[in-house]
């Protein structure tokens, strides 16, 4: 990825519709998973999040047809993440990941980057264990490669390693960290407290941590100036 300077660009219907099923309807369906269908059914609820994520992403191309090239750079770094994942398999939350999915927001734009998110987490999982955990990954996943996108679109993310870096390691920590101890505390409680979900936090701490250090590694060496 080489840095030029960028103009900020509106964003469009297609990517204001994205951005109501990621961040309204996608939680929604992963909550009546957990609460309706009792956290069984979560191949069910990960196709239906492969489902939202592919109607924003075809729209992409409702005025014109899509080159093969983009379909194929998208269906290479899906592809990439999960053998990342799987690589690094030894060193617990030390992945590439994250890393993958913000060059995907980044390059492709916000709708490819939760797509490559939320189908690595999914297809990765069929070497790591499918599970009520599933959805919640590919959750987070997703929304850092979403936000990248959208964040590059408006000017506020550049294309410098350092820009990249601080957004991938912040991001990493906080967002999907933030999200998927939510995810942790649900999948084993029904009765939600904050001093259990402190205690979640607490105890995930250094899980989060080397995981948003691992995003930022990766970033230092795939990220081209």
């Amino acid at each position: 990825m080489q840095g030029k300077p960028i103009e900020r660009q509106r964003l469009s219907r297609r990517t204001l519709l994205a951005a109501v099923l990621i961040l309204v309807l996608i939680p929604a369906t992963i909550m009546f998973g957990v609460y309706v269908l009792d956290d069984r059914k979560y191949y069910f609820i990960s196709l239906l999040i492969v489902l939202y994520t592919i109607v924003p992403f075809a729209m992409v191309f409702e005025q014109r047809k899509p080159q093969a090239r983009e379909l194929i750079v998208i269906a290479v770094l899906s592809a990439i993440a999960v053998a990342g994942r799987g690589a690094f398999f030894m060193l617990p939350q030390f992945k590439p990941v994250v890393a993958i999915v913000i060059i995907a927001g980044v390059s492709l734009g916000p709708e490819a980057g939760f797509l490559v998110g939320a189908v690595t987490g999914f297809v990765s999982n069929f070497f790591f264990g499918q599970g009520p955990w599933t959805p919640w990954q590919m959750f987070c996943f997703g929304i850092i490669g979403f936000l990248a996108g959208i964040l590059f679109k408006k000017g506020l993310l550049k294309k410098t390693k350092i820009s990249l870096c601080l957004f991938g390691g912040l991001s990493t920590f906080i967002i999907y960290g933030g999200i998927i101890n939510i995810g942790s505390l649900l999948m084993f409680t029904s009765h939600f407290t904050w001093k259990a979900l402190l205690a979640t936090y607490i105890s995930g701490f250094w899980f989060d941590m080397v995981h948003a250090i691992a995003t930022v590694f990766f970033l230092l060496i795939m990220a081209k100036l």
